[in-house]
């Protein structure tokens, strides 16, 4: 399928940002959001037939393995009336999560131009006053005030990137979040029934997938100054909920 002429500039803007702001994660973080921009847009992905034939490739293309994969963040750090909360690789989850019955305010970040065009555009016509918009930017570059924010997630991205970048990304995070706050992410579990045929779709729709063992995410998370607060495992991911 030929690239539109404004998918071609979004992406050109995309490439010319990273390169600026995070040349030595750069390949990661372009080949993570052009997987996300063209399933964000409904465009063809090409997997050749013998995936397709595979149970998890079919119950992706029907839409029935988001909820398989979802990480609920919100089941063990539930954000609070008026809490200040990021949301890292937000994707559209301001219009998917009950955030005005939560009544906090919403920051996101992402590196999905669709993603954030979309939310930007839709976000405060849902609940103009707790949503407080989307940056463009990757999760290791939080470019706010210290200490800004009570809680801070990031949910179904980590798999994508070289454990050494979550490095940079606890040491982002720690800045910007309060002495008490919170922060919760989830990593992929590589002993998971589902993790091996995933990682092989996932693959074919674009991005690797990095199998780390639990182990090794305790020692990053460790070696960061954080403390794990509490652990929640679903079919696919663990939830970490961490404090500094």
């Amino acid at each position: 399928m030929a690239q539109k002429r404004g998918d071609s500039s979004q992406s050109q803007d995309l490439s010319t940002f990273l390169s600026s702001h995070s040349p030595s994660w750069q390949p990661y973080l372009e080949t993570v959001a052009l997987r996300f921009n063209k399933e964000y847009r409904r465009e063809a992905f090409e997997v050749p037939d013998e995936v397709q034939a595979m149970p998890v490739y079919q119950e992706w293309s029907a839409g029935l393995l988001t909820s398989r994969l979802t990480s609920p963040f919100w089941e063990i750090a539930k954000p609070k009336k008026h809490q200040k909360c990021l949301d890292l690789g937000c994707g559209v989850s301001f219009l998917i999560y009950p955030w005005s019955e939560w009544e906090s305010f919403f920051y996101g970040q992402d590196i999905s131009v669709v993603a954030r065009d979309l939310l930007n555009a839709r976000g405060s016509q849902l609940n103009s006053k707790l949503f407080k918009g989307v940056q463009l930017a990757p999760a290791h570059e939080l470019k706010y005030e210290p200490a800004q924010f009570d809680l801070i997630f990031a949910t179904g991205f980590s798999c994508y990137y070289p454990i050494a970048y979550w490095q940079d990304v606890l040491t982002a995070v720690r800045r910007v979040l309060k002495p008490d706050g919170f922060f919760v992410f989830d990593a992929l579990n590589p002993d998971a029934e589902l993790a091996e045929n995933w990682a092989i779709l996932e693959t074919y729709l674009g991005a690797e997938v990095f199998l780390e063992s639990a182990a090794a995410w305790k020692k990053t998370i460790q070696s960061a100054g954080a403390q794990i607060v509490k652990q929640q495992p679903g079919e696919l991911f663990q939830l970490y909920k961490v404090r500094f």
